[in-house]
């Protein structure tokens, strides 16, 4: 009789641990989101300019569609808001323009894709406003010329649901103002 229920704990504490480790197994459908550094934002709050205040969009905004201008839109790879080397041109001739007309200033608008959160994707849009931001202040372009925004998944570019919309909407949006 002793050996009965010590079998029958061993069989019960095992159906256990296996209904417990059942939960812990990997879905791919969940999207691991790296932590950003929140650092990154308290070092560049201090480039905003007293003119032309974070978040705040002027009023006599003109809106440039992509691929219209020099003001073309920048890409990032996934879950990433580091300025890639294909976007290295593009920053150039928005910093080259922007010397070349001093009185005009710039909101940058970060986006991303649907995918992860709401308040993830409004961060990583905020981190990749600032990430180009730090470039073309890096580049001599003044800071107080340069205001940022972040639009997270709320204003895609493409709607659709493939990795090519994705892509699209991986983006840091410029638009001017005089």
């Amino acid at each position: 009789m002793r050996r009965f229920a010590v079998l029958l704990m061993a069989v019960v504490l095992f159906a256990g641990a296996m209904f417990v480790l059942s939960g812990c197994g990997s879905r791919e459908d969940v999207v691991e989101e790296p932590i950003i550094d929140p650092t990154v934002t308290e070092e560049t709050d201090a480039l905003t300019g007293d003119d032309l205040p974070l978040y705040e969009q002027p009023e006599d905004v003109v809106y440039i569609e992509p691929g219209s201008s020099i003001f073309d839109d920048i890409q990032f790879d996934f879950d990433s808001y580091d300025i890639l080397s294909m976007n290295v041109g593009t920053l150039q001739e928005i910093s080259r323009w922007l010397t070349e007309h001093d009185d005009v200033r710039v909101m940058i608008e970060g986006h991303c894709d649907e995918r992860g959160t709401n308040e993830y994707n409004m961060a990583l849009g905020e981190q990749r406003a600032l990430a180009a931001r730090r470039y073309l202040v890096g580049l001599g372009i003044g800071a107080s010329r340069l205001g940022t925004v972040s639009y997270g998944e709320e204003s895609p570019l493409d709607p659709r649901t493939t990795e090519d919309a994705w892509a699209k909407n991986r983006r840091a949006h410029f638009v001017i103002s005089e």
